[in-house]
């Protein structure tokens, strides 16, 4: 399997839109998942032109522009984020415990293996709304905006994010009267080294809790994980989860837990589309060249445009992107953005903003000015650097999203003091697995 990345989505300083018109291949960007041997990591083909303001629509008796950019109905406020300095960090500390977690497995796996085989399903959050058992692309009906709605981003073992999160929600959500909050969590769960287990039973305890409070998106990292019935594998890489699983095939709790993720995320929803016009996904959305098939068919579970909500990555300043087959991960532009919503719009599912995760923005949240018609704003929810990310601090400030209706989501972010961050995710030490923890405080 390669360890090559792929393109990412990273804004790249002063990098601006070609103002010559013409095709010009893609620039290389850093720090995004690689794909597996059969799929190159070349990517798309940028469209350039010179730039066309979606504000800058054409009167009556001027001739159609030749590709005009459908504008969206409002403009769709940003709300200022929200830095978190004071949260409980003792607390938050405390709650980090591997060990803990790794007791209760075996109750985790049993009842949460229990509530998959409900009749009827688990009942978690949305999904009422499916159309079907297999509808994986669920249109909500309603939000109750005065209920509580937290998005999580990408995780990638991070269980110090994870309960700084969970600390932050309930910070928020206190007083006479809070109704319990709901969280969206967008995939990718595992990977990357860290607690990848210790995160996956804490959601299943989440999950067990209130399911009708939880909604997990499948993220590539999580589709990705597969089980034969002897081994586990991943087609997607870095892998080191799918290495660990295997690595404790003896261990029944263990291997109980990786076949349930594989069941979990077989099931869990690709997209949601709420009803303010706010689109949910790990990665993006169907790309222009399903486009046709998709209006006319109206399947919006079929396979391609399934792996698009999963896979594809966010150019912050190419207008268009030609998309490119050879890889899952094809990059859009902000025009691309804007004629999907234009096509929801006309499917009877109307988008005008995105929320994402997938790619690991060095800031852990960005709002790319040129998609400013239709905003897309990507967190994600990691408090160190990756072992993938050549640059950088090694402490970050991970990040979470409150819904706001017909807005943006309200990005939070939480200042882990770097000493926590240290003591949790310390420098590997000579002679440490990849994927295994080199903190003795947190025996794996």
């Amino acid at each position: 399997m390669s360890d090559r990345p792929e393109p990412s989505a990273v804004p790249v300083p002063g990098e601006q839109v070609p103002s010559e018109p013409g095709l010009e291949p893609a620039a290389p960007q850093p720090a995004a998942d690689a794909p597996s041997p059969s799929e190159p990591s070349a990517a798309g083909v940028e469209c350039t032109a010179p730039a066309v303001l979606p504000e800058a629509a054409a009167t009556p008796s001027e001739p159609p522009a030749p590709e005009p950019v459908p504008a969206a109905p409002a403009e769709i406020p940003i709300p200022e984020p929200r830095d978190l300095h004071d949260l409980d960090w003792d607390a938050i500390r405390r709650a980090v415990d591997p060990a803990a977690l790794r007791a209760r497995m075996r109750q985790t796996v049993e009842v949460m293996e229990d509530l998959l085989d409900r009749a009827g399903g688990p009942g978690l959050l949305f999904d009422d709304d499916r159309a079907g058992p297999d509808d994986r692309v669920i249109q909500v009906k309603t939000v109750d905006a005065a209920v509580p709605l937290w998005i999580i981003g990408d995780l990638h073992g991070d269980l110090l994010a994870l309960e700084a999160a969970l600390a932050a929600i309930a910070r928020e959500t206190t007083g006479p009267g809070a109704e319990r909050p709901r969280i969206v969590f967008l995939g990718d769960l595992f990977d990357d080294e860290g607690y990848g287990l210790e995160v996956l039973l804490r959601l299943f305890e989440l999950i067990l809790e209130a399911p009708e409070r939880v909604c997990v998106v499948a993220g590539n990292h999580d589709e990705a994980l597969s089980y034969d019935g002897i081994r586990f594998a991943s087609s997607v890489s870095p892998a080191d989860f799918a290495d660990f699983l295997n690595g404790h095939l003896s261990h029944e709790w263990i291997e109980r837990a990786g076949k349930l993720a594989v069941r979990f995320f077989g099931s869990a929803p690709r997209a949601l589309f709420l009803p303010d016009g706010l689109l949910v996904a790990h990665a993006g959305f169907p790309l222009a060249d399903l486009h046709e098939r998709l209006a006319a068919s109206g399947d919006w579970n079929d396979p391609a445009c399934l792996s698009d909500f999963t896979w594809t990555r966010a150019h912050p300043t190419a207008r268009r992107k030609l998309p490119n087959r050879f890889s899952r991960g094809s990059q859009f532009g902000y025009q691309d953005f804007a004629a999907f919503c234009e096509l929801s719009a006309r499917l009877g599912r109307p988008v005008t903003h995105l929320v994402r995760g997938h790619d690991h923005v060095e800031e852990r949240f960005a709002i790319p000015p040129a998609y400013r018609a239709h905003p897309v704003l990507t967190t994600v929810a990691l408090s160190r650097r990756l072992p993938r990310e050549a640059f950088g601090p090694r402490e970050r400030v991970p990040t979470l999203a409150r819904f706001v209706e017909r807005s943006v989501p309200q990005v939070h972010r939480m200042h882990i003091p770097a000493a926590l961050i240290d003591e949790i995710f310390p420098e590997p030490s000579a002679g440490c697995r990849a994927g295994e923890p080199s903190s003795p405080e947190a025996p794996r």
